[in-house]
């Protein structure tokens, strides 16, 4: 079974070693040179060339030279693992078996943009890691491999990227002889359950204290590295907030965004219903004991 694969994103580089030590017949390699909103991106020559794997990279998946090159490969399947650009007919259609994605929620739940951020920023307890056969629809096609996985309180945007990554990686070495015998099976989603999530803008990762703490704790834990991180406006400047933690505050006359103390370079700001202690920040000069945020 000769593999095309497609990808941009450290998830990318992870799943491709991993198919290179199962000794995966890796007939080329997609990637791209930078990406424009890729926290997590990975340039995937150095590891194709190593193997002396052909690689091109690929501004256009869709484009007739995309096309010309893979079809020049003869690939029977393709595997798009992290690659943030819809893949068209022409692509979806190229291959005697497909495309093979990856999306980190339990299809149909949770279609869509952002995957991680999201369930870390809505608090959600579980979530899985999904292969399934692309079609032309969202996030929408057959599975082929699902396994769920617990989202802990005390995960970050960096614990779950790796929670995820080991199981995918699992499945990986579970499905792949089954996709070279042709003896897999895939089953359908019910879209009636299906929820697409939506691209995450700026003002989404804004820190606004009138938020009680659990949710603002969520927030920066969703955003924290390898991501961007939560932000506060400050004078008129934006301060990246990488992590904070709980504190029990129950003045309940003290308005929100106050900050109560000062401990070392940690801050301690009043919020809805209570309290939290900015931990890592990009703060230069420390705001004052009485300040607002």
């Amino acid at each position: 079974m000769k593999i095309l694969f497609i990808g941009t994103v450290d998830f990318s580089e992870r799943s491709l070693q991993k198919l290179i030590e199962l000794d995966a017949e890796i007939v080329g390699v997609c990637g791209k040179k930078k990406a424009k909103f890729n926290s997590d991106f990975v340039d995937l020559k150095l590891l194709s060339e190593n193997y002396k794997i052909p690689f091109k990279y690929v501004d256009d998946i869709n484009s007739d030279d995309s096309q010309r090159w893979i079809k020049s490969i003869n690939p029977d399947i393709i595997f798009c693992f992290g690659w943030s650009n819809i893949l068209k007919k022409n692509i979806l259609s190229l291959t005697k078996m497909g495309v093979l994605g990856f999306h980190p929620s339990k299809l149909p739940l949770n279609r869509g943009r952002h995957p991680l951020v999201w369930a870390l920023a809505l608090g959600l307890k579980k979530s899985a890691s999904t292969f399934f056969f692309m079609n032309e629809g969202i996030d929408s096609g057959k599975i082929l491999s699902q396994k769920e996985f617990d989202i802990l309180d005390t995960d970050d945007a960096q614990t779950l990227y790796d929670k995820f990554s080991e199981v995918a990686l699992s499945q990986i070495e579970e499905f792949l002889p089954h996709l070279k015998n042709k003896t897999y099976q895939v089953f359908e989603q019910n879209n009636k359950d299906a929820n697409i999530w939506r691209r995450r803008f700026k003002i989404d990762g804004q820190i606004d204290f009138r938020m009680n703490s659990k949710t603002i704790y969520n927030l920066v834990r969703a955003l924290t590295k390898p991501y961007v991180g939560a932000h506060i406006n400050y004078k008129e400047k934006e301060i990246i907030v990488w992590k904070v933690k709980i504190i029990d505050n129950k003045h309940i006359n003290i308005e929100p965004g106050k900050v109560l103390d000062i401990i070392e370079n940690r801050i301690v700001v009043k919020t809805y219903d209570g309290a939290i202690e900015i931990i890592k920040h990009e703060f230069r000069k420390l705001p004052n004991i009485g300040e607002y945020l």
